[in-house]
């Protein structure tokens, strides 16, 4: 039985955008070569058959990404990613017709990141373009992304930039609707067949020299997925963007050594008793989410 229901690899922490909400990382930037992406994907298939090309930097900047999709799918690997999606034009010959891209999410919160001219109309006008050829495809999925919105709703400017690119994608999919009315925060909705939005109140990546939140709480990270970040660091989660929680690296032991390393399971154990054994993780306040 697999092990997790996901694994975050992170092709690249190679970003073309400085979102305010995304702080950027300290690492060296790199981008993984393709004998790498092969040997790492020999080594987690015993554990899973979904793999996210996300945690930090930008996929679609990947100049392999069509060569991986094509070894995902010779592996027997489903693919999620998650893009800005302001290359997804230039991309999009690299996407389409590969049978291992299960899913593609939209981070449309990104696009006050983007400092390359481009109006707003035609960054949701290339998307929804994709979308459309999208779904001519069999079973791909994709999702549309606002992890932005503010506690007050109607309070904040970015909710008012936010209904710009909502009020595009209601007159794109003819809905009866409007989205603000019919979708809750952290909750998803079906806007067409295979396509889904979701909304969310914007969260804080978790730092140690942040607040630190009560020990109890659960968290998902080594019960449902893991991550390797992209000089082949395995982390609990996708949101330790950093390294800090470094369960080893898996260039250089076994990724099966590393996630049942007395540490890894100290981490599990302690989220089975509802307690954060790792400072990283008593300073995440995502985990919070999850009770």
């Amino acid at each position: 039985m697999e092990r997790y229901g996901k694994i975050y690899l992170e092709i690249t922490n190679v970003c073309n955008l400085a979102c305010d909400f995304c702080p950027p990382t300290g690492r060296a930037t790199a981008f993984l070569s393709e004998e790498s992406f092969t040997n790492i994907l020999d080594q987690i298939k015993p554990y899973t058959s979904h793999i996210n090309l996300h945690v930090k930097g930008e996929p679609l900047l990947h100049p392999k990404l069509d060569r991986f999709l094509d070894i995902s799918f010779e592996k027997g690997f489903l693919v999620n990613i998650t893009t800005n999606g302001t290359l997804i034009r230039r991309a999009q010959e690299k996407l389409l017709g590969k049978p291992a891209l299960r899913q593609i999410n939209f981070s449309l919160h990104s696009f006050d990141g983007n400092d390359d001219g481009r109006c707003r109309d035609e960054y949701i006008d290339d998307i929804l373009q994709f979308t459309r050829d999208a779904l001519e495809q069999p079973k791909l999925l994709v999702a549309f992304r606002f992890w932005n919105l503010s506690k007050k709703p109607g309070d904040d400017p970015q909710d008012r930039r936010n209904d710009e690119l909502l009020s595009a994608i209601e007159k794109a999919f003819d809905l009866p609707y409007k989205i603000r009315d019919e979708v809750l925060p952290e909750r998803g909705i079906r806007i067409a067949d295979r396509v889904y939005l979701n909304q969310a109140h914007l969260f804080e990546w978790p730092d140690l020299g942040a607040q630190e939140y009560p020990a109890a709480g659960f968290c998902h990270g080594l019960r449902n997925q893991a991550g390797i970040l992209v000089d082949g660091t395995v982390v609990p989660c996708c949101l330790d963007s950093e390294g800090i929680i470094n369960l080893g690296n898996i260039h250089s032991t076994p990724f099966g050594e590393i996630i049942d390393s007395p540490r890894a399971k100290a981490i599990y154990d302690g989220f089975s008793r509802k307690e954060a054994v790792e400072e990283l993780c008593r300073k995440c306040g995502y985990r919070q989410r999850f009770g």
